[in-house]
């Protein structure tokens, strides 16, 4: 049996192609992700009037590094809420303390230091992503303080390039007039739409340039958004 720490054995016949690693939880926390995942979907659902397509694109096996644009604190839990891959999470390792802290533990998420190098984060979501895991990035670094998409910091390049991940292009519209940068708490009622784009396998990529890599992720994230507006008008 797989550990939660442990990539997926490989169950390939002899003359067949080895399944890509997968990162599996234990059953206990992958118990709570999909029932918290679900109380996280039903919420988006009542309350938000939540709406996403393309959400079956997404690779179940593999290294997967999902990239999306981030307009609010409510980006990462509808994502999670929306898909049926367990995903990996990054998270400011000074909260990892108190009951915040065994809440972001039991999501696996991997701790960043934002005051330091980074390196340690750097180095446990390469590892994560290495064993097969998905992890969501948001390029722009921070939370949008208009709720546009801004350029596209290129620290996912060697990610991406070292664990040879595919790439899932996400677009957002609506959290941000939910919960927008500064607001101390989010509004009870509001709307909002998620755009899974095609997922870019790393073959596509691999010969590209950093920056030509970095503008192809832009563009891709960018037409998601554009798609998740339109579904939120309909």
């Amino acid at each position: 049996m797989a550990t939660e720490s442990s990539p997926t054995p490989s169950l390939a016949r002899p003359g067949k192609e080895a399944p890509p690693p997968t990162y599996r939880r234990g059953p206990a926390k992958a118990a709570w992700y999909w029932l918290s995942s679900t109380a996280i979907w039903v919420t988006a659902k009542l309350l938000y009037r939540l709406r996403y397509e393309g959400a079956c694109k997404v690779p179940m096996e593999g290294p997967l590094v999902l990239l999306g644009n981030h307009t609010s604190h409510f980006d990462p839990p509808l994502v999670g809420g929306s898909l049926r891959r367990q995903l990996s999470y990054l998270a400011r390792d000074t909260l990892f303390v108190g009951p915040l802290g065994w809440l972001i533990r039991s999501y696996d998420a991997v701790p960043v230091d934002r005051d330091g190098s980074g390196i340690a984060g750097i180095k446990a979501t390469l590892k994560r992503l290495k064993q097969g895991g998905a992890m969501l990035l948001f390029p722009e670094g921070t939370r949008s303080d208009d709720g546009e998409m801004k350029a596209f910091k290129p620290g996912f390049v060697s990610l991406v390039r070292r664990a040879q991940a595919t790439i899932q292009p996400i677009g957002f519209d609506g959290p941000f007039g939910i919960w927008p940068k500064g607001a101390r708490r989010p509004r009870l009622f509001g709307k909002v739409a998620i755009h899974y784009g095609d997922p870019i396998p790393y073959a596509e990529v691999a010969g590209l340039s950093d920056n030509e890599l970095v503008e192809l992720a832009h563009r891709r994230v960018a037409e998601c958004v554009a798609r998740a507006r339109e579904l939120n008008r309909i």
